[in-house]
């Protein structure tokens, strides 16, 4: 296989795997734009996590509530906990990254606030962690895996997963998707009063 027909082959692995998520999550998408717009109404924020690949999901999408996607509208609360060097390497360094983003969460979370949690895997120890301190403080928790869903599956309120990918490349290209939809239908759907 030349490198052509190998690019023709994973652009339409992307595109299977797009549309096994919306056969399977595609409601559990609307339902998660619609919690982002209930948390906003009632003054709380989205605060986003993520390793790696999903750690930039997590900005990209801050920065699209910030800021805006496709449809100008007021700045929106959102922090992707991903992105603060000094608390990163700090908490990493007195407490072990498990600890990087619970710490943020125990620090910056209220009941009102919703936590998106991105991990490829489903099973990354700090965003597990993480999650257990934001359901303590009361947070709704929206999921965002791939594959079988690892443990996040089973601790998230609303869950989203690219289960038809086979490696993290398919499923994070599904995740700038759902990324970029929860955002999408917020603006056009769920912010009006």
């Amino acid at each position: 296989m030349g490198p052509h027909d190998y690019l023709v082959k994973t652009s339409q692995e992307s595109i299977e795997v797009h549309q096994a998520f919306l056969k399977e999550y595609g409601s559990a998408l609307v339902e998660a734009a619609q919690w982002i717009g209930e948390t906003v109404k009632k003054g709380g924020k989205v605060l986003i996590m993520g390793n790696g690949g999903s750690a930039a999901d997590a900005q990209h999408m801050a920065a699209e509530m910030v800021g805006r996607m496709l449809i100008d509208r007021r700045p929106l609360p959102a922090i992707a906990l991903t992105t603060d060097t000094s608390n990163l390497t700090a908490i990493g360094n007195d407490f072990g990254y498990n600890e990087v983003f619970s710490k943020q969460i125990q620090a910056l979370a209220k009941s009102e606030d919703l936590v998106i949690a991105i991990s490829t895997s489903g099973n990354s120890a700090n965003v597990l962690v993480a999650v257990d301190a934001a359901k303590s403080l009361g947070c709704r928790v929206i999921g965002v895996s791939g594959g079988a869903g690892g443990k996040l599956k089973s601790v998230a309120d609303l869950f989203l997963c690219a289960s038809a990918g086979k490696n993290s490349s398919r499923i994070q290209e599904t995740h700038i998707f759902i990324v970029h939809s929860m955002v999408d239908l917020l603006d056009r759907f769920f912010l009006k009063a």
